[in-house]
Protein backbone atom coordinates (compact mmCIF):
# COMPACT_ATOMS: atom_id res chain seq x y z
CA UNK A 1 0.00 0.00 0.00
CA UNK A 2 1.22 3.62 -0.97
CA UNK A 3 2.27 6.05 1.68
CA UNK A 4 -1.07 8.78 1.61
CA UNK A 5 -0.61 11.86 0.49
CA UNK A 6 -0.02 14.19 3.15
CA UNK A 7 -1.58 17.19 1.32
CA UNK A 8 -4.91 15.17 0.60
CA UNK A 9 -4.75 14.41 3.74
CA UNK A 10 -4.25 17.68 5.08
CA UNK A 11 -6.98 18.97 2.19
CA UNK A 12 -9.64 16.27 3.50
CA UNK A 13 -9.16 17.40 7.47
CA UNK A 14 -9.75 20.98 6.68
CA UNK A 15 -12.32 20.11 4.52
CA UNK A 16 -14.03 17.49 7.39
CA UNK A 17 -13.35 20.18 10.11
CA UNK A 18 -13.75 17.72 12.69
CA UNK A 19 -10.57 15.87 15.14
CA UNK A 20 -9.25 12.86 14.71
CA UNK A 21 -11.20 10.64 17.44
CA UNK A 22 -14.46 11.26 14.81
CA UNK A 23 -15.79 8.16 13.12
CA UNK A 24 -15.64 10.14 9.27
CA UNK A 25 -12.27 11.99 10.18
CA UNK A 26 -11.06 8.12 10.74
CA UNK A 27 -13.23 7.21 7.39
CA UNK A 28 -11.49 9.66 5.32
CA UNK A 29 -8.37 8.54 6.90
CA UNK A 30 -8.46 5.33 5.38
CA UNK A 31 -9.43 6.57 2.50
CA UNK A 32 -6.32 8.93 2.16
CA UNK A 33 -3.35 7.02 -0.63
CA UNK A 34 -6.82 5.03 -2.38
CA UNK A 35 -6.56 7.79 -5.37
CA UNK A 36 -5.25 10.79 -5.59
CA UNK A 37 -6.95 13.90 -5.62
CA UNK A 38 -4.28 15.43 -8.89
CA UNK A 39 -1.99 14.20 -10.76
CA UNK A 40 1.73 15.87 -11.43
CA UNK A 41 1.83 17.03 -15.19
CA UNK A 42 4.39 15.37 -16.82
CA UNK A 43 3.85 18.11 -19.24
CA UNK A 44 3.64 15.10 -22.45
CA UNK A 45 0.95 15.49 -24.55
CA UNK A 46 -0.64 13.02 -26.71
CA UNK A 47 -2.93 14.41 -29.30
CA UNK A 48 -6.00 12.03 -31.43
CA UNK A 49 -8.17 12.86 -33.59
CA UNK A 50 -11.55 10.97 -33.46
CA UNK A 51 -14.59 11.21 -35.53
CA UNK A 52 -17.68 9.23 -35.93
CA UNK A 53 -19.34 8.79 -39.20
CA UNK A 54 -21.53 5.90 -40.87
CA UNK A 55 -19.56 3.09 -42.77
CA UNK A 56 -19.83 -0.14 -44.07
CA UNK A 57 -17.70 -2.95 -42.86
CA UNK A 58 -16.74 -6.35 -43.23
CA UNK A 59 -17.87 -7.78 -39.99
CA UNK A 60 -18.48 -11.08 -38.63
CA UNK A 61 -18.56 -14.22 -41.35
CA UNK A 62 -17.24 -11.01 -43.92
CA UNK A 63 -20.55 -9.96 -45.47
CA UNK A 64 -21.02 -6.18 -45.23
CA UNK A 65 -22.64 -4.60 -42.43
CA UNK A 66 -23.91 -0.71 -42.00
CA UNK A 67 -22.07 0.51 -39.00
CA UNK A 68 -21.60 3.43 -36.96
CA UNK A 69 -18.36 3.29 -36.25
CA UNK A 70 -15.43 5.85 -34.47
CA UNK A 71 -12.15 6.30 -37.07
CA UNK A 72 -14.19 3.06 -39.25
CA UNK A 73 -13.76 0.55 -36.93
CA UNK A 74 -15.60 -1.90 -34.67
CA UNK A 75 -14.52 -1.48 -31.93
CA UNK A 76 -13.16 1.96 -32.29
CA UNK A 77 -9.51 2.78 -31.91
CA UNK A 78 -7.40 2.11 -28.86
CA UNK A 79 -5.95 5.20 -27.55
CA UNK A 80 -3.80 5.29 -24.90
CA UNK A 81 -1.70 8.01 -22.67
CA UNK A 82 0.45 7.44 -19.58
CA UNK A 83 -0.65 8.89 -15.91
CA UNK A 84 -0.09 12.81 -16.25
CA UNK A 85 0.57 12.95 -19.48
CA UNK A 86 -2.33 15.25 -20.97
CA UNK A 87 -4.88 13.78 -23.45
CA UNK A 88 -6.23 16.02 -25.95
CA UNK A 89 -8.77 14.37 -28.34
CA UNK A 90 -10.18 16.42 -31.41
CA UNK A 91 -13.42 15.17 -31.83
CA UNK A 92 -15.31 15.15 -35.22
CA UNK A 93 -19.13 14.30 -35.57
CA UNK A 94 -19.62 13.05 -38.99
CA UNK A 95 -23.29 11.11 -37.94
CA UNK A 96 -26.37 11.97 -38.73
CA UNK A 97 -27.32 13.07 -35.52
CA UNK A 98 -26.48 14.60 -32.45
CA UNK A 99 -23.97 12.84 -30.40
CA UNK A 100 -20.98 13.43 -27.54
CA UNK A 101 -18.41 11.42 -26.42
CA UNK A 102 -18.21 10.27 -22.72
CA UNK A 103 -15.27 9.03 -21.05
CA UNK A 104 -16.39 6.19 -19.02
CA UNK A 105 -15.02 5.57 -15.54
CA UNK A 106 -12.39 8.07 -16.17
CA UNK A 107 -11.98 10.98 -13.34
CA UNK A 108 -11.34 14.45 -15.68
CA UNK A 109 -12.71 17.73 -15.10
CA UNK A 110 -16.60 17.96 -15.27
CA UNK A 111 -16.57 20.28 -18.37
CA UNK A 112 -15.32 17.31 -20.14
CA UNK A 113 -17.41 14.16 -18.95
CA UNK A 114 -19.06 14.27 -22.19
CA UNK A 115 -23.18 14.17 -20.62
CA UNK A 116 -25.19 16.55 -23.07
CA UNK A 117 -27.30 19.01 -21.36
CA UNK A 118 -25.48 18.60 -17.94
CA UNK A 119 -21.77 19.22 -18.74
CA UNK A 120 -21.52 20.39 -22.58
CA UNK A 121 -24.12 20.98 -25.33
CA UNK A 122 -24.67 18.44 -27.98
CA UNK A 123 -22.03 18.25 -30.61
CA UNK A 124 -24.44 18.66 -34.06
CA UNK A 125 -23.29 17.09 -36.95
CA UNK A 126 -20.60 18.43 -38.52
CA UNK A 127 -19.29 20.10 -35.73
CA UNK A 128 -16.17 19.85 -33.56
CA UNK A 129 -15.44 19.46 -29.49
CA UNK A 130 -12.16 19.38 -28.49
CA UNK A 131 -11.67 17.14 -25.16
CA UNK A 132 -8.98 18.30 -23.35
CA UNK A 133 -8.02 16.82 -19.97
CA UNK A 134 -4.75 14.86 -17.94
CA UNK A 135 -5.72 10.86 -16.81
CA UNK A 136 -5.67 10.47 -12.87
CA UNK A 137 -5.65 7.06 -12.82
CA UNK A 138 -3.86 4.06 -14.74
CA UNK A 139 -6.41 1.12 -15.70
CA UNK A 140 -8.83 0.44 -18.51
CA UNK A 141 -11.51 2.70 -19.64
CA UNK A 142 -13.64 3.23 -22.29
CA UNK A 143 -15.14 5.98 -24.75
CA UNK A 144 -19.08 6.28 -26.00
CA UNK A 145 -21.24 8.25 -27.08
CA UNK A 146 -23.82 9.85 -24.23
CA UNK A 147 -26.87 10.65 -26.41
CA UNK A 148 -29.03 8.25 -27.53
CA UNK A 149 -27.06 5.89 -26.28
CA UNK A 150 -28.97 2.92 -26.87
CA UNK A 151 -28.71 3.27 -30.60
CA UNK A 152 -25.27 4.86 -31.21
CA UNK A 153 -23.55 1.94 -29.23
CA UNK A 154 -25.45 -0.67 -30.42
CA UNK A 155 -24.28 0.81 -33.57
CA UNK A 156 -21.14 0.10 -33.43
CA UNK A 157 -20.01 3.69 -31.53
CA UNK A 158 -17.59 2.29 -28.84
CA UNK A 159 -13.78 3.00 -27.95
CA UNK A 160 -10.96 1.74 -25.54
CA UNK A 161 -8.60 4.36 -23.43
CA UNK A 162 -5.74 2.90 -21.81
CA UNK A 163 -4.20 4.53 -19.45
CA UNK A 164 -0.54 2.93 -18.50
CA UNK A 165 1.90 3.93 -15.14
CA UNK A 166 4.58 5.77 -15.85
CA UNK A 167 6.52 2.31 -16.14
CA UNK A 168 4.06 -0.41 -16.93
CA UNK A 169 4.64 -3.73 -15.71
CA UNK A 170 6.86 -6.02 -18.46
CA UNK A 171 4.00 -8.46 -19.81
CA UNK A 172 4.62 -10.43 -22.67
CA UNK A 173 1.84 -8.52 -24.26
CA UNK A 174 -1.35 -6.06 -22.91
CA UNK A 175 -4.12 -7.68 -25.19
CA UNK A 176 -7.45 -6.08 -24.88
CA UNK A 177 -11.15 -8.24 -25.58
CA UNK A 178 -14.28 -6.25 -26.26
CA UNK A 179 -17.69 -8.17 -25.59
CA UNK A 180 -20.25 -7.01 -26.95
CA UNK A 181 -23.54 -8.27 -28.92
CA UNK A 182 -25.48 -7.43 -31.96
CA UNK A 183 -29.23 -7.71 -32.65
CA UNK A 184 -29.42 -9.16 -36.39
CA UNK A 185 -32.15 -8.75 -38.77
CA UNK A 186 -33.58 -11.23 -41.59
CA UNK A 187 -31.74 -8.98 -43.88
CA UNK A 188 -28.42 -9.68 -41.99
CA UNK A 189 -28.31 -5.93 -40.72
CA UNK A 190 -28.21 -4.65 -37.36
CA UNK A 191 -32.24 -4.49 -36.23
CA UNK A 192 -33.09 -0.91 -36.32
CA UNK A 193 -36.29 -1.15 -34.22
CA UNK A 194 -34.63 0.29 -30.90
CA UNK A 195 -36.18 0.40 -27.27
CA UNK A 196 -38.85 -1.81 -27.94
CA UNK A 197 -41.31 -2.41 -25.33
CA UNK A 198 -39.66 -5.99 -24.51
CA UNK A 199 -36.48 -4.49 -24.39
CA UNK A 200 -37.29 -1.96 -22.29
CA UNK A 201 -39.86 -4.48 -19.66
CA UNK A 202 -36.68 -6.53 -19.44
CA UNK A 203 -32.93 -6.52 -19.53
CA UNK A 204 -32.27 -4.44 -22.62
CA UNK A 205 -31.31 -5.14 -26.01
CA UNK A 206 -29.62 -8.26 -25.98
CA UNK A 207 -28.46 -9.46 -29.49
CA UNK A 208 -28.64 -12.70 -31.48
CA UNK A 209 -25.14 -12.29 -32.42
CA UNK A 210 -21.76 -12.45 -29.63
CA UNK A 211 -18.46 -10.76 -30.83
CA UNK A 212 -15.31 -10.72 -29.22
CA UNK A 213 -13.52 -7.70 -31.10
CA UNK A 214 -16.05 -7.49 -33.63
CA UNK A 215 -15.35 -10.97 -34.23
CA UNK A 216 -17.15 -14.08 -34.11
CA UNK A 217 -14.21 -16.55 -33.11
CA UNK A 218 -11.70 -14.66 -32.05
CA UNK A 219 -8.41 -16.21 -31.54
CA UNK A 220 -5.79 -15.47 -29.25
CA UNK A 221 -2.31 -17.14 -30.51
CA UNK A 222 0.11 -17.35 -27.39
CA UNK A 223 3.42 -19.04 -27.11
CA UNK A 224 4.25 -21.22 -23.95
CA UNK A 225 5.43 -19.48 -21.14
CA UNK A 226 3.77 -15.95 -22.23
CA UNK A 227 2.34 -13.61 -19.07
CA UNK A 228 -0.31 -11.43 -20.56
CA UNK A 229 -2.31 -8.90 -19.48
CA UNK A 230 -5.87 -9.73 -20.67
CA UNK A 231 -8.46 -6.57 -20.70
CA UNK A 232 -12.00 -7.49 -20.61
CA UNK A 233 -14.17 -4.58 -21.15
CA UNK A 234 -18.16 -5.17 -21.33
CA UNK A 235 -19.58 -2.63 -24.21
CA UNK A 236 -23.34 -4.24 -24.76
CA UNK A 237 -26.29 -2.81 -24.36
CA UNK A 238 -27.49 -5.21 -21.85
CA UNK A 239 -26.03 -8.66 -21.63
CA UNK A 240 -24.21 -9.96 -18.96
CA UNK A 241 -20.87 -12.04 -19.28
CA UNK A 242 -19.08 -14.17 -16.93
CA UNK A 243 -16.23 -15.28 -18.72
CA UNK A 244 -14.72 -19.23 -17.66
CA UNK A 245 -11.14 -19.88 -19.30
CA UNK A 246 -11.11 -23.81 -18.53
CA UNK A 247 -8.21 -25.03 -16.74
CA UNK A 248 -6.06 -21.56 -17.13
CA UNK A 249 -6.39 -19.74 -14.09
CA UNK A 250 -6.09 -16.34 -14.58
CA UNK A 251 -6.24 -14.01 -11.49
CA UNK A 252 -8.24 -10.33 -11.45
CA UNK A 253 -5.52 -7.50 -10.40
CA UNK A 254 -8.28 -4.50 -11.62
CA UNK A 255 -11.45 -3.73 -11.56
CA UNK A 256 -12.98 -0.99 -13.61
CA UNK A 257 -9.82 0.47 -14.27
CA UNK A 258 -8.20 0.46 -10.33
CA UNK A 259 -6.07 -2.19 -9.16
CA UNK A 260 -7.50 -4.56 -6.68
CA UNK A 261 -4.77 -4.90 -3.53
CA UNK A 262 -4.04 -8.58 -4.26
CA UNK A 263 -4.63 -11.35 -6.96
CA UNK A 264 -8.23 -12.39 -6.53
CA UNK A 265 -9.34 -15.57 -8.27
CA UNK A 266 -12.21 -14.93 -11.50
CA UNK A 267 -14.82 -17.54 -10.60
CA UNK A 268 -17.70 -15.78 -9.89
CA UNK A 269 -16.98 -12.26 -11.53
CA UNK A 270 -20.06 -10.88 -13.32
CA UNK A 271 -18.93 -8.75 -16.46
CA UNK A 272 -21.88 -5.96 -16.74
CA UNK A 273 -22.68 -3.42 -19.47
CA UNK A 274 -19.56 -0.88 -18.48
CA UNK A 275 -17.95 -2.95 -16.47
CA UNK A 276 -14.24 -3.76 -17.05
CA UNK A 277 -11.55 -6.88 -15.46
CA UNK A 278 -8.15 -7.02 -16.19
CA UNK A 279 -6.40 -10.51 -15.91
CA UNK A 280 -3.06 -11.68 -15.22
CA UNK A 281 -2.70 -14.97 -17.93
CA UNK A 282 0.20 -17.10 -17.30
CA UNK A 283 -0.02 -19.81 -20.29
CA UNK A 284 2.18 -23.20 -18.60
CA UNK A 285 5.50 -24.03 -20.42
CA UNK A 286 4.43 -27.51 -21.36
CA UNK A 287 1.06 -26.43 -23.12
CA UNK A 288 2.15 -26.05 -26.57
CA UNK A 289 -0.29 -27.43 -28.98
CA UNK A 290 -3.29 -26.54 -26.18
CA UNK A 291 -6.82 -25.00 -27.28
CA UNK A 292 -8.72 -23.69 -23.92
CA UNK A 293 -12.34 -22.63 -25.04
CA UNK A 294 -13.47 -19.63 -23.21
CA UNK A 295 -16.83 -19.98 -22.46
CA UNK A 296 -19.91 -16.95 -21.00
CA UNK A 297 -21.21 -18.78 -17.97
CA UNK A 298 -23.87 -15.73 -17.44
CA UNK A 299 -27.19 -17.89 -19.35
CA UNK A 300 -28.43 -21.24 -18.78
CA UNK A 301 -27.33 -22.12 -21.91
CA UNK A 302 -23.15 -21.47 -22.53
CA UNK A 303 -21.76 -20.40 -25.21
CA UNK A 304 -18.36 -20.01 -26.84
CA UNK A 305 -16.88 -16.66 -26.51
CA UNK A 306 -12.88 -17.02 -27.84
CA UNK A 307 -10.14 -19.47 -28.34
CA UNK A 308 -6.52 -19.47 -27.06
CA UNK A 309 -4.32 -21.28 -28.44
CA UNK A 310 -1.11 -22.06 -27.82
CA UNK A 311 1.69 -23.05 -30.24
CA UNK A 312 5.60 -22.88 -31.04
CA UNK A 313 8.75 -23.44 -28.41
CA UNK A 314 8.04 -22.03 -24.81
CA UNK A 315 9.17 -18.58 -23.69
CA UNK A 316 11.25 -17.36 -20.70
CA UNK A 317 7.98 -16.06 -18.30
CA UNK A 318 8.47 -12.60 -17.06
CA UNK A 319 9.08 -12.99 -13.71
CA UNK A 320 7.76 -9.57 -11.60
CA UNK A 321 5.83 -9.09 -9.15
CA UNK A 322 2.22 -8.65 -9.17
CA UNK A 323 0.59 -5.14 -10.06
CA UNK A 324 -2.43 -6.08 -8.06
CA UNK A 325 -1.22 -3.47 -4.90
CA UNK A 326 -4.45 -1.06 -4.96
CA UNK A 327 -5.68 0.86 -1.73
CA UNK A 328 -8.84 -0.03 -0.84
CA UNK A 329 -10.10 1.07 2.36
CA UNK A 330 -12.00 -1.13 5.37
CA UNK A 331 -14.95 1.42 5.91
CA UNK A 332 -17.02 1.00 8.69
CA UNK A 333 -19.85 3.38 8.60
CA UNK A 334 -20.85 5.30 11.14
CA UNK A 335 -24.54 6.13 12.24
CA UNK A 336 -24.14 9.51 11.69
CA UNK A 337 -23.47 9.82 8.21
CA UNK A 338 -26.67 9.81 6.42
CA UNK A 339 -27.94 7.29 3.68
CA UNK A 340 -29.10 9.02 0.36
CA UNK A 341 -31.69 6.21 -0.77
CA UNK A 342 -32.53 5.74 -4.66
CA UNK A 343 -35.57 3.31 -5.32
CA UNK A 344 -34.86 1.54 -8.80
CA UNK A 345 -38.34 0.84 -10.26
CA UNK A 346 -40.92 0.91 -13.53
CA UNK A 347 -44.09 2.71 -14.37
CA UNK A 348 -45.86 2.58 -17.15
CA UNK A 349 -46.16 6.01 -19.62
CA UNK A 350 -43.45 8.13 -21.32
CA UNK A 351 -42.79 8.33 -24.85
CA UNK A 352 -41.85 4.01 -24.36
CA UNK A 353 -44.84 2.81 -22.99
CA UNK A 354 -43.12 2.11 -19.90
CA UNK A 355 -40.74 4.45 -17.84
CA UNK A 356 -37.90 3.20 -15.30
CA UNK A 357 -37.38 5.37 -12.42
CA UNK A 358 -35.40 6.60 -9.66
CA UNK A 359 -37.23 7.77 -6.49
CA UNK A 360 -40.20 8.11 -8.71
CA UNK A 361 -39.00 10.33 -11.29
CA UNK A 362 -38.14 9.71 -14.83
CA UNK A 363 -35.65 11.35 -16.83
CA UNK A 364 -36.09 10.57 -20.75
CA UNK A 365 -33.72 12.77 -22.93
CA UNK A 366 -30.47 14.68 -21.74
CA UNK A 367 -31.43 18.13 -20.18
CA UNK A 368 -30.41 20.00 -16.70
CA UNK A 369 -31.59 17.65 -13.84
CA UNK A 370 -32.26 18.65 -10.27
CA UNK A 371 -30.04 16.42 -8.08
CA UNK A 372 -31.10 13.37 -6.80
CA UNK A 373 -28.38 14.45 -3.78
CA UNK A 374 -25.76 16.80 -3.05
CA UNK A 375 -22.62 15.25 -1.78
CA UNK A 376 -20.02 17.16 -0.10
CA UNK A 377 -16.55 17.04 -1.67
CA UNK A 378 -13.67 15.35 0.24
CA UNK A 379 -16.04 13.57 2.59
CA UNK A 380 -17.62 10.25 2.74
CA UNK A 381 -21.16 9.79 1.21
CA UNK A 382 -23.58 6.93 1.46
CA UNK A 383 -25.55 5.45 -0.97
CA UNK A 384 -28.22 2.90 -0.79
CA UNK A 385 -29.62 1.56 -4.15
CA UNK A 386 -33.29 -0.79 -3.73
CA UNK A 387 -33.88 -2.84 -6.50
CA UNK A 388 -37.90 -2.98 -6.98
CA UNK A 389 -37.96 -4.31 -9.91
CA UNK A 390 -37.04 -7.82 -10.81
CA UNK A 391 -34.56 -7.04 -13.51
CA UNK A 392 -31.10 -6.31 -13.78
CA UNK A 393 -29.57 -3.01 -13.18
CA UNK A 394 -25.90 -1.99 -13.61
CA UNK A 395 -25.57 1.24 -11.64
CA UNK A 396 -23.02 3.86 -12.96
CA UNK A 397 -21.96 7.22 -11.41
CA UNK A 398 -19.70 9.38 -13.35
CA UNK A 399 -16.89 10.67 -12.16
CA UNK A 400 -15.92 9.20 -9.04
CA UNK A 401 -15.07 5.77 -7.51
CA UNK A 402 -16.85 3.47 -5.01
CA UNK A 403 -16.84 0.58 -3.06
CA UNK A 404 -19.77 -1.74 -2.26
CA UNK A 405 -20.58 -2.32 1.22
CA UNK A 406 -23.28 -4.38 1.93
CA UNK A 407 -26.09 -6.18 -0.14
CA UNK A 408 -29.50 -6.85 1.23
CA UNK A 409 -28.15 -5.71 4.73
CA UNK A 410 -25.44 -7.65 5.21
CA UNK A 411 -22.23 -5.97 5.42
CA UNK A 412 -19.28 -7.08 2.68
CA UNK A 413 -15.95 -6.14 2.08
CA UNK A 414 -14.98 -6.15 -1.53
CA UNK A 415 -11.60 -5.73 -2.00
CA UNK A 416 -11.99 -3.65 -4.85
CA UNK A 417 -12.98 -0.36 -6.25
CA UNK A 418 -15.90 0.19 -9.16
CA UNK A 419 -17.70 2.64 -11.28
CA UNK A 420 -20.50 0.37 -12.03
CA UNK A 421 -21.69 -2.48 -10.16
CA UNK A 422 -24.66 -4.94 -10.75
CA UNK A 423 -27.79 -4.88 -9.13
CA UNK A 424 -29.71 -8.14 -9.07
CA UNK A 425 -33.32 -8.44 -9.02
CA UNK A 426 -35.17 -7.19 -5.71
CA UNK A 427 -31.69 -6.40 -4.17
CA UNK A 428 -30.75 -3.81 -2.17
CA UNK A 429 -26.70 -2.92 -1.91
CA UNK A 430 -25.07 0.06 -0.33
CA UNK A 431 -22.14 1.78 -1.44
CA UNK A 432 -19.62 4.61 0.20
CA UNK A 433 -17.22 7.26 -1.72
CA UNK A 434 -15.64 9.89 -1.42
CA UNK A 435 -16.01 12.27 -3.95
CA UNK A 436 -12.78 14.77 -5.27
CA UNK A 437 -14.23 16.58 -8.22
CA UNK A 438 -16.60 19.35 -8.06
CA UNK A 439 -19.91 19.36 -10.63
CA UNK A 440 -22.69 18.01 -11.02
CA UNK A 441 -22.44 14.23 -12.57
CA UNK A 442 -24.78 11.11 -14.16
CA UNK A 443 -25.93 8.44 -12.00
CA UNK A 444 -27.75 5.80 -13.93
CA UNK A 445 -28.48 2.25 -15.24
CA UNK A 446 -25.79 1.26 -17.79
CA UNK A 447 -28.41 -1.00 -19.54
CA UNK A 448 -28.66 1.36 -22.22
CA UNK A 449 -32.23 0.79 -22.97
CA UNK A 450 -33.51 1.88 -19.30
CA UNK A 451 -31.36 4.61 -19.16
CA UNK A 452 -33.02 6.06 -21.70
CA UNK A 453 -36.85 5.16 -20.57
CA UNK A 454 -35.93 7.58 -17.67
CA UNK A 455 -33.36 5.78 -15.42
CA UNK A 456 -31.03 8.38 -14.90
CA UNK A 457 -30.59 11.36 -12.84
CA UNK A 458 -27.16 13.39 -11.40
CA UNK A 459 -25.73 14.07 -8.44
CA UNK A 460 -24.04 17.38 -7.05
CA UNK A 461 -20.44 16.83 -5.82
CA UNK A 462 -20.38 20.86 -3.85
CA UNK A 463 -17.12 22.18 -2.44
CA UNK A 464 -19.15 23.88 0.28
CA UNK A 465 -18.48 27.51 -0.83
Amino acid sequence: MSKPPPLLALLLAAVLGCGPDDPVTSLTREFDGAYPATVAATGAVREYTLDAAPTVLPMFDGRPLHVWAYDGTVPGPILRARVGERLRVTFTNRLPDDTTVHWHGVRLPNAMDGAPGVTQPPVKPGDTFVYDFVPRDAGTFWFHPHLRSSEQVERGLYGVLIVDEAKPPPYSRDVVWVLDDWRLGADGEIDPRFNTPGDLMHDGRWGNVVTVNGKLNEVLEVRPGERIRLRLLDTANGRVFEPDFGELTPQVIAVDGLYTPQPLPLGGFELAPGNRLDLDLTVPSDWSGREIVVTDRFTRRPFPLATIRVAGEPVPTPDFPSPAQGYVPTWRVPDEVPVTTIDIDARRGGPFGIEWTLNGLAHVGHHAMTPLATLPRGRFAHLRFTNRSYRLHPMHIHGTFFKVLARNGSAVDEPYWRDTALVHPQETIDVGLVPLDVGDWMLHCHILEHAEAGMMTTVRVSDGS
